[in-house]
C-alpha cells in the first residue's frame, strides 16, 4: 500500500459552502476523501487541512500555530513512511497583513518542498515524492462571507499570478505540478472555498495527477 499525505488548509479540510456556521463536508465530499476513492484500496490518503494555515507566516491575528512550516517536519514523522506529498496552500498568505507579493507565496511554498525532501520520512529513509498544487485564484467578490473583503484586500489580483510562480518552484524541487485553476474555481458562496462539486473535481483531478506519476 502506498501513503498520501494531503497538507492544506480549510479547502483541504473541508470547509462547505452552505449557510451556517462550523459547517464541513462529510470525508467522502472532501477532495481527499474523492483521492481516495478514485485510486482504490493500494493506496492510503491522510488529509492534514487546517483552516487559516499558511505556508510559512505565523498569523499575528489568528494564531502563531497557522505557519504551515513549524508543522510539516513533525506531521511527516508522525504519519512515515510516505510515498507521496500533496501541498495545496498560499490561499491564506493573499491576506492583507502579511503583505507578500505572489513570488514570495511561491517562496514559501518553495520552503515546504525543502523540509520535505530533507525529512527521511519515504521509503526506506528516502525523500518522499511531492506534488505541489496551486490554489485557484480567489474572487473579487465574496457573497456571503463580507468580511473577507478587507482581510483578502488586493488578493484576488495577486491570486492571478500564483500559477507560473508556483510552477516554477515545483520545478525547482523535482515536485510534480498541477494548477487547480485549471480545472476549479473558487465559489460564489464567499469567494475563497469550493463548492461541493467542485471539492469532487479537484480530487479527480489530483488522482490523475498521481496517476501519472512512475510508480
Amino acid at each position: 500500500m502506498k501513503t498520501i499525505l494531503c497538507y492544506g488548509d480549510s479547502n483541504t479540510w473541508g470547509s462547505a459552502t452552505r449557510p451556517g456556521d462550523d459547517q464541513r463536508y462529510d470525508p467522502n465530499e472532501r477532495w481527499p476523501g474523492v483521492l481516495a476513492e478514485r485510486l482504490g484500496n493500494e493506496w492510503s490518503v491522510i488529509a492534514e487541512g487546517l483552516s487559516g494555515r499558511t505556508t510559512v507566516h505565523p498569523d499575528p491575528v489568528e494564531g502563531p500555530w497557522l505557519d504551515g512550516s513549524a508543522y510539516l517536519h513533525p506531521c511527516l514523522r508522525s504519519h512515515r513512511p510516505l510515498d507521496l506529498i500533496v501541498i495545496m496552500l498560499g490561499t491564506n498568505d493573499l491576506k492583507q497583513r502579511f503583505g507578500v507579493p505572489p513570488s514570495d507565496i511561491a517562496k514559501g511554498v518553495g520552503r515546504l518542498l525543502a523540509i520535505v525532501k530533507n525529512s527521511e520520512c519515504g521509503p526506506d529513509g528516502s525523500a518522499p515524492r511531492m506534488l505541489v498544487v496551486c490554489p485557484p485564484p480567489i474572487l473579487d467578490r465574496f457573497g456571503q462571507r463580507p468580511e473577507f473583503a478587507e482581510m483578502f484586500a488586493g488578493g484576488h489580483e495577486k491570486s492571478l499570478k500564483l500559477a507560473p510562480h508556483y510552477r516554477a518552484i515545483a520545478d525547482d524541487y523535482s515536485a510534480a505540478f498541477l494548477n487547480a485553476g485549471d480545472v476549479i474555481k473558487s465559489s460564489e458562496f464567499d469567494g475563497i472555498h469550493f463548492d461541493k462539486e467542485t471539492q469532487a473535481a479537484l480530487g479527480s483531478a489530483v488522482a490523475d495527477a498521481v496517476l501519472k506519476l512512475r510508480w
